[in-house]
């Protein structure tokens, strides 16, 4: 665990609820992998607005500087100490979180997961995209942008993270039979580093010389605009030609740019803004008493040139 970290996550909590709050206030704490993706920022902003629509919601939005399964543990942890009244959590470890959602259960609190599951704990609901559907769909974008095949490698996020797992399973799943092989080292994992993610991809042209597309199965490459382009630009001739097809996870706004911008075949998106509103709503829910559904989807896009200008408005 990096101490350096935790202190820089606690210098960065953000009580998002507004000042004073009456006592019946509920106060929901989300937990994200790393506050170093941009990513989550949407879900921050999507908690922030839907507690301030509901009245007697505080978020609280706080989580590892970088992706740090063991600091996120202690993070949850801390909250349990303080007695948070619910807890929505993007898992990091299965593992470790589940022991965590399964101590704040037992202290009575109301425990959800978004964007990254652990099943087999006692949390209520997940909240986010079916992240097997979710990869299915990257790999088959990359079959309608580049039906000819040849070789491909993934980049993934937090080894022990269970939703990229899915993700890299359902790439693999819907790609079977095809004419797409998977390089030797995919997927690379860059434990949610965007400038990391970048040098992978770098490093899987260099390695493979006849390399015909990247599936980052998360944003992480492509929120560097500066660094992803100059990945691309040696190999632009390529890409223009769709000899290295680009087909990318998430629909950030710098990432719709990017593909307008040529630097990118497709895209396949998330809602985590609407994690956010989902999140809060859910665990309201869950503390007045009502049932609500154990899975609650989300939803995903899928974006080319011939869209993008809709995602873009």
């Amino acid at each position: 665990m990096k101490l350096k970290s935790i202190a820089l996550a606690a210098l960065a909590s953000i009580s998002l609820a507004g000042m004073a709050q009456a006592a019946d206030t509920f106060k929901f704490a989300v937990v994200p992998k790393a506050m170093n993706n941009p990513f989550f920022d949407l879900t921050r902003d999507g908690c922030v607005a839907e507690a301030a629509k509901l009245g007697n919601v505080e978020c609280i939005y706080l989580g590892p500087v970088e992706h740090e399964p063991a600091t996120q543990a202690q993070i949850i942890d801390d909250f349990i100490t303080q007695g948070v009244d619910g807890l929505a959590i993007s898992v990091s470890d299965a593992a470790a979180a589940t022991t965590m959602i399964d101590k704040a259960v037992a202290a009575g609190i109301a425990v959800i997961t978004f964007d990254s599951d652990a099943p087999e704990s006692k949390r209520t609901a997940y909240v986010g995209t079916n992240n097997k559907e979710f990869g299915t769909a990257l790999g088959e974008m990359l079959l309608q942008v580049a039906p000819n095949g040849g070789t491909y490698a993934m980049i993934s996020g937090g080894a022990a993270a269970p939703n990229l797992a899915e993700r890299v399973d359902g790439v693999r799943g819907a790609l079977a039979g095809s004419k797409w092989t998977e390089v030797p080292g995919s997927p690379s994992f860059s434990n949610d580093d965007i400038a990391l993610a970048v040098q992978q991809a770098g490093d899987f042209v260099s390695a493979n010389t006849d390399l015909k597309a990247i599936v980052p199965v998360g944003g992480w490459p492509m929120f560097a605009p500066d660094g992803w382009k100059n990945f691309v630009e040696p190999n632009k001739a390529r890409v223009d030609s769709g000899d290295l097809a680009l087909v990318v996870a998430d629909t950030l706004p710098v990432q719709l740019e990017l593909l307008r911008d040529g630097y990118a075949h497709a895209l396949v998106g998330q809602r985590p803004y609407e994690m956010g509103e989902v999140a809060m709503r859910t665990l309201l829910a869950i503390k007045n008493g009502e049932t609500v559904d154990a899975i609650i989807y989300t939803g995903v896009d899928r974006v080319t040139k011939d869209n993008v200008g809709d995602f873009l408005k």
